[in-house]
């Protein structure tokens, strides 16, 4: 295997690390530690700007396939991400006397 393989296949490890992170502070994957569905926005939305500052940084030094890897992954975490915080707000809004 070539640098360059290993490097691109760290990378998208690296990537799926903190896609995994971010999907299993949004509840949608199990916490495998806990064998339980948790909820951390805040931790969630850590994990998607670390990729953000990521794909920033290596701006120009990817190729195509690891730039769009990243941009997909980034993209379906924020719809996720965006999804979850609408249930969070309609959650709050439930729970609030009227």
């Amino acid at each position: 295997m070539s640098q360059g393989e290993k490097d691109a296949a760290l990378l998208f490890g690296l990537v799926m690390m903190f896609q995994t992170a971010a999907m299993q502070h949004m509840g949608k994957l199990k916490n495998p530690a806990t064998d339980k569905i948790e909820r951390d926005l805040d931790q969630a939305q850590f994990a998607i700007d670390t990729l953000d500052m990521l794909m920033a940084k290596t701006k120009g030094n990817l190729s195509d396939e690891e730039e769009r890897f990243m941009k997909t992954v980034v993209k379906e975490l924020k719809l996720n991400f965006v999804d979850e915080m609408g249930k969070a707000e309609k959650s709050t809004e439930s729970k609030e006397p009227t």
